[in-house]
């Protein structure tokens, strides 16, 4: 036990505490009563619904991240990690095949201790509270094709990287931010046509109203637009959404069949319209840049520290080695990657208010607050989550800030 080992462990112990706070703020918003800032949105009785599947969730989420961080402080003080390399490295002394089998056993295991907890989620709290749609054989047609991906994509990505490292030394971070670069510009790209197929039906939207209405508003603002697909989103929930994926010819918007079934026409070109000012506010495109830097950035303070035996020696391996090492260093860099992803939601939020404003400009601020508050209530969100948790934790302003900023940009135009 090293002090590097202690480090590690007091890293995790910090970040379990400091989640376990924000959930208990957020817990001190809840009330039995209707709050006066969401009558309007919320009925007595959705409001009550909403609190209890946010009770339920709350409860629920306790169990699992304890167990989660129990799992885990038992592999460290037990030597967990050292006892998976000794099995992969038995099996083969190649350094890519030894990572490859260290990486799949642990993605099983973790997968398999886990199933329990994401069967009891799907099969009867989201069965409970009528979101679920997600049938047996869905469930394990998915988790199957989850680990067939997993190991085609997943395995072959960490083969090259290590390849990479083998080859090129000091100065393989370079050549692995170039390879996973291009990957997020490839997946960015491509995602939506090949990889969801496999999980989803996607067809293109029918000739009609809504099309028409889409066509004619996206022909208003200059956004060339061919590929407006709906997803059968009502095959594993009740839940609706709405996004925009691709760059540049392959960009496409994509509408659940769940957000077609309880909205107006005008509802719906209005949620076009908040997606469309992301990509004319080159969201998409910074997002994807940021994201790169970022990768750019842990793979470059990663190769200052992967030759080190303190490394490995905290894991309780004695014979350093890239996959242990970087176990060991996701742990360390997750302080920082913390701090990075909490700016990430600061200029995430900022996005959401400046696509919100487009759509509200140039189509309807009072279309798109009615389509805003029919997903809130169709989805049970939290309307009134602790401040401290929505700096941390939120992507998208909540609802009320979004209605508020909203009526700022209709009052002013």
């Amino acid at each position: 036990m090293t002090t590097l080992f202690w480090i590690i462990l007091g890293i995790l112990v910090f970040d379990f505490i400091l989640e376990r706070w924000l959930d208990y703020l957020n817990t001190t918003k809840w009330s039995t009563s209707l709050p006066d800032e969401v009558k309007g949105i919320y009925d007595e009785e959705k409001y009550r619904k909403q609190q209890a599947y946010s009770k339920t969730n709350h409860r629920f989420g306790m169990l699992t991240s304890s167990y989660s961080f129990l799992l885990i402080v038992l592999m460290l003080f037990f030597e967990g990690f050292a006892l998976i390399n000794g099995w992969a490295t038995n099996i083969s002394t190649s350094p890519i095949w030894s990572a490859l089998l260290f990486f799949g056993i642990l993605f099983f295991a973790s997968d398999l201790l886990n199933t329990p907890f994401d069967w009891y989620a799907t099969f009867v709290i989201e069965e409970k509270y009528g979101f679920n749609k997600t049938t047996i054989k869905t469930y394990l047609a998915d988790k199957l094709k989850g680990w067939l991906l997993g190991a085609i994509i997943g395995g072959g990505l960490l083969a090259l990287i290590i390849f990479i490292y083998l080859k090129t030394g000091e100065w393989f971070w370079l050549y692995v931010w170039a390879v996973i670069s291009g990957f997020s510009i490839f997946m960015a790209m491509f995602y939506s046509s090949l990889i969801v197929p496999l999980f989803n039906k996607q067809t293109p939207l029918e000739d009609g109203e809504l099309k028409q209405a889409i066509q004619a508003f996206a022909s208003k603002v200059g956004f060339k637009l061919d590929n407006i697909f709906v997803i059968d989103g009502s095959k594993r929930s009740t839940k609706a959404n709405a996004y925009f994926t691709g760059l540049g010819s392959k960009k496409r918007i994509v509408l659940y069949d769940t957000l077609i079934k309880d909205m107006s026409t005008e509802e719906l070109v209005a949620v076009l319209a908040h997606e469309i000012g992301h990509y004319k506010k080159k969201h998409i495109v910074w997002s994807l840049l940021l994201g790169i830097i970022q990768t750019g950035l842990m793979l470059f303070i990663f190769s200052l520290f992967i030759d080190s035996p303190a490394l490995s020696e905290a894991l309780g391996v004695k014979t350093p080695s890239f996959h242990i090492g970087l176990i060991a260093f996701g742990i360390l860099y997750s302080p920082l990657s913390s701090l990075i992803g909490i700016g990430m939601n600061i200029f995430s939020r900022k996005n959401e208010y400046e696509a919100d404003a487009f759509a509200a400009s140039h189509y309807s601020g009072t279309a798109l607050a009615n389509a805003l508050k029919k997903l809130s209530v169709q989805n049970l969100s939290n309307l009134r989550p602790h401040p401290a948790y929505v700096f941390v934790h939120y992507s998208h302003p909540t609802l009320l800030q979004r209605l508020s900023a909203l009526s700022k940009v209709q009052a002013n135009s």
